[in-house]
């Protein structure tokens, strides 16, 4: 059985995270609802192929999680505005948000308005405000683009991680707001609570404590620690890891 995809509690058909482990041709859904006992290992890694739906089309090339094959090129990856309106939902309303990771991490982003707080679930902001609806991505593009040069346009997994379980610096967000005029303000609480900041490692055994974003936090011994989803893509399942990981401050309370 192999790792060949994951689903943020906001992107699935059900309130919760998920991976998806195929073998056979066939996918299967495993919910990662808080509570939730993991009990897997992780052995060889290798391209997860595609999985439309229940069916898993494999690949048995070694680079992972997707081969060149089957790592898809998202036009507006690195998009300022300065293009055709390549794709069909170019066409679509946007909307320009300002997103907010504990403790005090920042970015500016766009997303179709339909998705704006899916986006930020996704994303696993802990505040966001939405700051202004426009008619297509182009326009939307070349707004960030120029908001970028003082905010940034990405935040990554580690820096979300070791802001797991503190709260936004209100004084902070609160003085970025001040030079905008928000249509629209949100506030998450992905939980779980932590009195320590999780170790980063890739494993998937322990009970899940939640999920932000793609980060999955599990607990194991006494110790919490956070997990990107995305590592675990193109892994095979063997049995419970024994393995001696480094512990979590919580563990010597």
């Amino acid at each position: 059985m192999q790792v060949v995809d994951y689903e943020t509690a906001s992107a699935g058909d059900a309130d919760d995270a998920a991976l998806w482990l195929a073998g056979d041709g066939q996918a299967r859904r495993l919910s990662l609802a808080p509570g939730t006992e993991l009990s897997y290992g992780l052995g060889d890694r290798w391209c997860a192929g595609v999985r439309e739906g229940r069916r898993h089309e494999p690949c048995s090339n070694e680079r992972a999680p997707y081969c060149d094959r089957h790592t898809g090129r998202w036009a507006c990856a690195r998009c300022t505005g300065n293009c055709d309106r390549p794709l069909d939902s170019c066409d679509e309303e946007h909307a320009v948000y300002l997103a907010a990771f504990a403790p005090e991490t920042f970015k500016v982003g766009v997303t179709r308005s339909w998705r704006l707080e899916t986006r930020l679930r996704e994303q696993g902001a802990d505040r966001a405000a939405h700051l202004r609806t426009v008619d297509n991505g182009r326009t939307a593009r070349r707004i960030e683009a120029d908001i970028a040069t003082d905010i940034g346009d990405r935040v990554r997994v580690p820096t979300k991680i070791r802001g797991l379980g503190q709260p936004v610096r209100t004084a902070a967000w609160e003085e970025l707001l001040a030079g905008f005029d928000p249509v629209e303000r949100f506030s998450f609480d992905h939980g779980p609570d932590l009195a320590d900041p999780p170790v980063a490692e890739t494993l998937a055994t322990g009970r899940v404590r939640g999920a932000k974003g793609r980060v999955l936090v599990l607990e194991r011994a006494g110790s919490s620690y956070a997990v990107d989803s995305r590592d675990l893509v193109g892994h095979e399942l063997t049995e419970r890891d024994e393995r001696s990981l480094q512990s979590s401050l919580a563990a010597f309370d």
